[in-house]
């Protein structure tokens, strides 16, 4: 189990999950006063903020950025998966499924699965854009 830990990519799917969690469930009580689409975007936000706090702490080495612009670069890797997760959770559960006939849990689960969908491209663009190491320009 601590080999499979010292997988950077490990420990990102670890976090990454918690975080769909978070997401998944601050949805389900965000759609109690909000409706489906704005829950799933408020969700979205709650969760990428989990995100970054944990891998900041367990996944990445530090950057040596502040973290206001890790912060910011973190928000613009996520603005590509936002769109994703919320055109896919809302095309599926209120055009794909009715189209269907899908009821099982229609809203649940367009949500979680769209929630798996920017795994990847996330892992790489907070790899090598939010949690890059900051060059040293000085001339020592």
């Amino acid at each position: 189990m601590q080999l499979l830990l010292k997988s950077e990519f490990t420990r990102f799917l670890l976090v990454g999950g918690f975080a769909a969690f978070v997401n998944f469930l601050s949805r389900m009580a965000y759609s109690q006063f909000l409706s489906y689409r704005w829950a799933v975007f408020i969700a979205y936000i709650t969760g990428m903020i989990t995100a970054y706090l944990l891998s900041r702490l367990f996944v990445f080495q530090q950057s040596g950025k502040h973290p206001a612009h890790e912060l910011l670069y973190f928000s613009l890797v996520n603005l590509a998966a936002v769109i994703q997760v919320w055109g896919i959770s809302v095309g599926l559960a209120e055009y794909y499924f009715p189209h269907v006939q899908f009821n099982f849990y229609p809203e649940e689960s367009a949500h979680a699965i769209s929630l798996m969908i920017p795994v990847i491209s996330s892992y790489f663009g907070h790899k090598f854009f939010t949690f890059k190491q900051k060059q040293d320009h000085s001339n020592n």
